[in-house]
């Protein structure tokens, strides 16, 4: 049964909806000018969610914290459904 409440999603429900969005394990994605390779799944980092990647310049494994504007993406999209 959905909730119709207008309560916000969890933050277990937004790193959910981020990997459907192609930010998982194994997946390839450009942020910040820089092409990554993602190590980890989404996770709850500050105020915000973050993820494991690595460049293909660089090989050390870094926590890159997903932009405002995806959290907010997603955000947008569990109003909708409800």
């Amino acid at each position: 049964m959905t909730s119709h409440n207008n309560d916000s999603p969890s933050i277990a429900e937004i790193c959910d909806n981020v990997k459907r969005l192609g930010y998982a394990a194994r997946e390839r994605i450009r942020l910040y000018g820089e092409e990554f390779e993602v190590i980890s799944d989404p996770f709850p980092h500050a105020d915000g969610v973050a993820i494991n990647a690595k460049t293909k310049k660089d090989a050390n494994v870094r926590v890159v914290r997903l932009p405002a504007t995806v959290l907010q993406s997603v955000r947008g999209r569990q109003v909708k459904i409800a």
